[in-house]
């Protein structure tokens, strides 16, 4: 055998012993060298990419960040870089989202990144707005690719607001929670301590929950008033549903995730696996065996009542149901690789659910309502009749829809099918299982309540003559009236003598 060539860096002696990579596979520092070396003898080639000329270095290739993948009770994934593609600036920030108080800001490095350590508050601020910033613009590229392309206003937004979301990782200490507020234009994150465990949760460190929270933030700029809990319940359902659906589409948005479900499950999606459990470290800390939901279910609509947790997992299951079956429709080992396909499929049947919610109704929407436009859309996009086959047949399984022929059949492209299970006449939604974001006060339209009680506080204080106008000089000491005796007016509503 002839020897080995000389290399250029063969001599190089190292400067000291390269320290362990911490994250992500590195280049060695002697191929680094030989590369730095090789740079000055190669005859140049094309020039590369510049900048556009409006955004300086080294903002103009947007940022590497260090996130969670997935929850972080997923060791399997554990932290990963990510790219942004947009500016990011100092907070982390962009025009549409900024890191709220409670975090000093945290400074990207000379390249531009966000690349810092794991838990540490830093770590937290970044990965937090990472996963917001994500998921906007994995809707935004969902309806851009479908010819709809919108920014995606938040719900306060208009031609003179155009108020960032605020994202808050440490907004809500020692609380088991995490909730999107309109009314604060924000995203607030809990803290807390598990009873007889040492360590303490932090809810924005699960891409789980910062994405279902985002989504809450999405479809509320979408349908302002699905959110109000005056609504059927199918109607509630359909919102913490999306906001379940958001934390799927997205782990399913990243390669490395689509390789890991199909390496877990050998390609069969109802196997177990991470994919279809939600927050799994927060349902482990509340002692479930699984996250706080499981998408991959067979729950129907008769059996969920009006309880929106329950309704909820109704839709999830069926949407994952469909996912399931047009994953394996278009699955074809031999000319393209499973991990591809499914990242295929989920990119557009997260178009079909957003375009479909975005069609129904702009208040009361059923279940039915979404399901038909699915439909609908399906058949617009000139897709195989198997996939409003599939669409059909998981929402007639959860009483959703009823089919007037066998689900053997095909579906009649043109034909809007009814609802099997409606909502009763004046049903009222039973949110206290949903997730902190169904529970704000805000939503419940409260405020009429409170008016009640401050105008009869104002009648008795006229009846009892304190009468004096709103602004004006309190009354002398001497005119003012007296301590309330406890006396009541006597029957017929006048005073007692």
């Amino acid at each position: 055998m002839e020897a080995r060539a000389p290399q250029p860096h063969d001599n190089i002696p190292a400067e000291h012993e390269q320290p362990p990579v911490g994250f992500v596979p590195t280049p060695s520092a002697a191929y680094r060298r030989h590369r730095k070396a090789a740079k000055l003898l190669d005859q140049p080639g094309p020039p590369q990419a510049q900048p556009t000329a409006d955004v300086p270095l080294p903002y103009a290739f947007g940022a590497r960040v260090l996130m969670w993948k997935q929850d972080p009770s997923v060791t399997e994934l554990g932290t990963r870089k990510a790219f942004l593609p947009g500016i990011v600036l100092a907070g982390p920030r962009d025009a549409r989202i900024v890191s709220g108080d409670g975090i000093p800001p945290v400074s990207p490095n000379a390249f531009g990144d966000f690349v810092t350590q794991p838990d540490t508050p830093q770590f937290d601020a970044v990965h937090t707005f990472a996963v917001v910033r994500q998921t906007l613009t994995m809707y935004q590229r969902a309806l851009s690719s479908a010819g709809a392309a919108m920014p995606l206003p938040w719900q306060w937004n208009s031609s003179a607001d155009t108020t960032p979301l605020q994202v808050f990782p440490y907004g809500l200490p020692n609380v088991m929670n995490a909730f999107y507020s309109r009314s604060q234009a924000c995203l607030r994150f809990g803290d807390f301590v598990p009873s007889g465990q040492p360590d303490r949760i932090y809810t924005c460190r699960s891409l789980d929950i910062v994405s279902h929270e985002t989504g809450h933030a999405v479809l509320d700029g979408l349908k302002p008033l699905w959110l109000m809990s005056d609504n059927p319940p199918q109607t509630g359902g359909l919102h913490e549903s999306f906001g379940d659906l958001t934390a799927i589409f997205l782990a399913l948005s990243q390669l490395d995730q689509c390789e890991a479900v199909i390496a877990q499950t050998k390609a069969k999606l109802h196997d177990k696996t991470f994919l279809s459990d939600i927050a799994e470290q927060f349902g482990l800390a509340l002692g479930s065996t699984t996250g706080l939901r499981n998408a991959d279910n067979d729950l129907t609509l008769s059996q969920a009542g009006t309880e929106v947790h329950a309704i909820s997992q109704v839709f999830t299951g069926a949407v994952y149901d469909i996912l399931a079956e047009l994953f394996a429709f278009e699955r074809a080992p031999a000319l393209e690789d499973d991990a591809a396909v499914l990242h295929r499929v989920a990119a557009y049947l997260r178009g079909v659910v957003l375009r479909a919610l975005i069609a129904a109704p702009d208040n009361a929407a059923s279940y039915a309502d979404v399901a038909n436009e699915m439909l609908r859309i399906v058949a617009q996009d000139g897709k195989p009749i198997d996939y409003a086959n599939r669409i059909r047949n998981a929402f007639v399984l959860r009483e959703v829809l009823e089919s007037p022929v066998p689900l053997t059949e095909d579906h009649e492209p043109s034909l809007r099918l009814s609802a099997k299970v409606r909502d009763a006449a004046g049903a009222v939604q039973d949110r206290r299982a949903c997730c902190g974001t169904m529970n704000l006060a805000e939503y419940y339209k409260l405020e009429h309540v409170l008016d009640a009680e401050t105008q009869a506080l104002a009648r008795w204080c006229a009846e009892h003559g304190r009468s004096a106008a709103a602004g004006a000089d309190a009354p002398a000491a001497q005119s003012r009236p007296g301590p309330f005796d406890g006396s009541l007016p006597a029957p017929g509503g006048k005073d007692p003598a």
